[in-house]
């Protein structure tokens, strides 16, 4: 069942690694990366379904769901353990990956990883949780038949706004606490994160490598939840060799 998930295949021969990309983008977001890193093995970028030119799932989808379509992709496409290089949301698919498939995934390398919620004072929990009610109030109000579209503007995230026909999983994968899922990763586990970023805290990746059992936390000073893929490639890139040459000779 391959057919609904878009992906290209780059090099030929090694240690078979698999890319999960962030939410909104796709499979060319880890492209340079998974290029300049073609002599370590055999590399998978995908897009995940939903995104890029893969199928919208016909319902909504947790990380749970994802995991397991892709743990089915995995199997078509190679008899070896993988593994699984990561970034933001697809970090959630690599945790929950490794551990409701373990068999298939022999590490992860997870590049500023989501999964936990993140820590924020009382004043900011109120006030957000005053404009959900707010929100979910004045959407009772509008006649059937009428566009919301200008609530989710007004109250809505960036990724909200422009999640579309993936709006039911955005809000269900966001709302997901991988706490329990961490605790059942027992492969070696990478974690990156950039000190600079806003959207998922190095305090998200010191809390999962304390649950994690064989994690490493890596922080890289200057760069944020987006740049760490672009203006630090090369020392990325290095990273994740590393990882994969650990792994092939564990």
């Amino acid at each position: 069942m391959s057919q609904d998930i878009y992906f290209e295949k780059i090099g030929k021969d090694g240690a078979p690694v698999f890319w999960g990309h962030g939410w909104g983008q796709n499979s060319r977001a880890f492209l340079p990366l998974a290029q300049s890193l073609s002599a370590t093995g055999q590399h998978w970028i995908v897009d995940f379904p939903g995104f890029g030119k893969s199928v919208i799932p016909d319902e909504p989808w947790g990380t749970e769901d994802y995991a397991d379509r892709m743990a089915e992709f995995i199997k078509s496409q190679t008899d070896e353990k993988i593994i699984w290089v990561g970034h933001s949301f697809g970090c959630r698919v690599g945790l929950q990956l490794a551990a409701r498939h373990p068999e298939l995934i022999s590490g992860l390398c997870l590049v500023a990883a989501a999964g936990l919620p993140r820590k924020c004072p009382l004043w900011h929990k109120l006030y957000y949780g005053a404009r959900v009610y707010l929100f979910k109030g004045l959407k009772k109000l509008i006649p059937v038949g009428l566009s919301k579209e200008w609530l989710y503007k007004k109250f809505g995230s960036a990724d909200y706004r422009n999640a579309g026909p993936l709006r039911q999983i955005l809000v269900k994968v966001v709302n997901e606490n991988l706490s329990a899922i961490a605790q059942d990763v027992s492969c070696p586990v990478t974690m990156i994160y950039g000190s600079d970023d806003t959207e998922t805290p190095p305090d998200i990746g010191e809390r999962l490598s304390r649950i994690i059992p064989n994690s490493k936390l890596i922080l890289m000073d200057g760069f944020d939840h987006y740049s760490i893929l672009t203006g630090a490639q090369h020392r990325l890139a290095h990273k994740i060799k590393d990882f994969i040459k650990g792994i092939k000779g564990a």
